[in-house]
This record gives structure tokens, C-alpha cells and sequence, in this order.
């Protein structure tokens, strides 16, 4: 655990799975394990990866038509129980099937009190995914929950800066993303890029980021295991993860400093936006 727990702070955990594909069952018991481990550990929000119902490296459309649940299917239904048995905040990814049957790559996030929001990637990346899903067209939710204002997209959602700039507007103090980081070669020591863009996305925008990506391989694709936590700065406070294998990142978050978009004494983040001038 990164950075002592306070009275002004709160436990903020990622939880790096192995999952595979197809097997809804083995990865709900993963994604249990995580829950009880994350909720001795003292945690308040914890974060599940991408599809973390059903794995990614689908045959076809109809192998994760196959798979898909409901909202209100078994699997969320017992990341809801688990979340009142623990008292604790949780932000997961799923493959949905929503009430048309339309195949989506949703997030919820649950609370104590249930489903507080259902969010379906508005940003399909590479070819399996534009072919399996259908695309959400709806803004990401942020959400005022009991330790701060949560904003939740999914994976290739966060690359795009004009759709994390939305919820960091709206109040955002935390951004949640559950991830699915194929790992792509990088120059020796240097950090994935999708951590690099993580890490620009909070510093920006003055608020703590939660990435939770996958650990190990799946029918061929290797995973970059690079889940982070980072402060309004932009510096990790947890991880980036190791790539080799799962882990638990927690990190003490004072989410308040989120609302605090200052720079010094001469500049603010938002108040020095010239948006008249944006033509985009």
C-alpha cells in the first residue's frame, strides 16, 4: 500500500486479474477474491478490469453474444451483494447484453446502495472490438458517491483528452477505467504509453486516475499489466503494476485536493481555459 491512510484520505485499489476468456465462472471467482482481499485491506473503491465478466479474446460476435449478461445478470448481481457485504465502492468492467440484446463493453458502478451508473464505451479500439460491439453514445457519468465525485469510461476512452476533459468538468475528483492494455513494444525503460497518457489525463485535469488493466496472456495477447493510480500531479501513487503477474495496488487518495485546480499562485487549470478560442 502507497501512502498512509488519514482522516482526510481514502484506500483507492486496483485489482490486476488473470482472466481468460469464456470462462465466466473461473473469472467471477477471481474477481471475488480480489473483492474480499481489497475489502480486508481496508478498501473504499476498488477498480476490476475491461470485460473482467468474460474475458476479451472473443472467437467471433456470437462467442461474446454468447457471453454477454444483462445488467442485472449474475454477474453484477454479486458484485452488488459483494459491495453491501463490504461496504465499498466498485467500478467494473462487463460484457453487457442491454435490454435490445446489443453486445456492449460496459462499466458499472456500485455502491453500497446498488448500480449507481451503467456506462457503455463510446470508443471501440482495433478490429475486435469494432466488430463484437456497439459502440455507447451517451457522455461518461460522474457520479457523487460517499468518499467523492466518480467519473467511470472504459480503456481506449481516456486517449481521447476532450472525453476526460468532460468529466473532469463536471466535477470529477476521481476517474475510474477499467482497461484491457495489449502490450506493444516500447523503447527499454521506458513506461507503456497508455500509463504515459494516464498520467498527462490526471495531471491536466488536476484529479486522481484509477487504470485497472490485466495481467498475462489470453489466446495469444500478451497484456501490458500496467494498472496505475495517480495524484492530481500526475505521478503514480501506485504502480504502475508489475507486468508478470496479478496484484492488488492500493493508494491513499485525499480526493479533495482534486477540487483544487490551482497551479501556484498565478494559475488554475480551469480558469485560465480560453474555450471561445477552441474550435474543436
Amino acid at each position: 500500500m502507497h501512502g498512509t491512510p488519514t482522516a482526510d484520505t481514502v484506500l483507492v485499489a486496483c485489482a490486476q486479474l488473470s482472466l481468460a476468456v469464456g470462462d465466466v465462472a473461473g473469472n467471477r471467482a477471481a474477481a471475488d477474491r480480489a473483492i474480499e482481499a481489497a475489502a480486508a485491506a481496508g478498501v473504499k473503491v476498488l477498480v476490476l478490469p475491461e470485460l473482467a465478466n468474460t474475458g476479451y479474446v472473443f472467437r467471433d460476435a456470437a462467442h461474446a453474444a454468447e457471453l454477454a449478461e444483462p445488467v442485472d445478470g449474475p454477474t453484477v448481481t454479486a458484485w452488488v451483494e459483494a459491495a453491501a457485504r463490504h461496504d465499498l465502492i466498485l467500478v467494473a468492467g462487463f460484457c453487457e447484453r442491454d435490454e435490445n440484446g446489443v453486445v456492449r463493453n460496459s462499466a458499472v458502478l456500485i455502491d453500497p446502495a446498488g448500480v449507481r451508473a451503467l456506462y457503455r464505451k463510446a470508443h471501440l479500439f482495433g478490429a475486435v472490438e469494432k466488430a463484437v460491439f456497439v459502440p455507447g453514445d451517451e457522455r461518461p457519468p460522474v457520479v457523487d458517491t460517499a468518499v467523492g465525485r466518480i467519473g467511470v469510461m472504459v480503456c481506449y476512452d481516456v486517449e481521447f483528452p476532450e472525453w476526460v476533459r468532460d468529466v473532469a468538468l463536471r466535477g470529477a475528483d476521481l476517474l475510474c477505467a477499467p482497461v484491457n492494455w495489449p502490450l506493444f513494444p516500447r523503447p527499454e525503460g521506458e513506461r507503456a504509453a497508455e500509463v504515459v497518457r494516464v498520467q498527462a489525463d490526471a495531471a491536466v485535469n488536476r484529479m486522481f486516475v484509477a487504470a485497472c488493466d490485466r495481467a498475462g496472456t489470453e489466446n495469444g495477447v500478451e497484456w501490458t499489466g500496467g494498472s496505475v493510480i495517480t495524484d492530481p500531479d500526475g505521478f503514480p501513487l501506485a504502480g504502475p503494476a508489475d507486468e508478470t503477474g496479478e496484484s492488488l495496488l492500493v493508494a491513499a487518495c485525499a480526493l479533495g485536493q482534486a477540487r483544487d485546480k490551482r497551479i501556484g499562485e498565478h494559475n488554475d487549470v480551469f480558469q485560465d481555459r480560453r474555450p471561445e478560442l477552441y474550435d474543436f
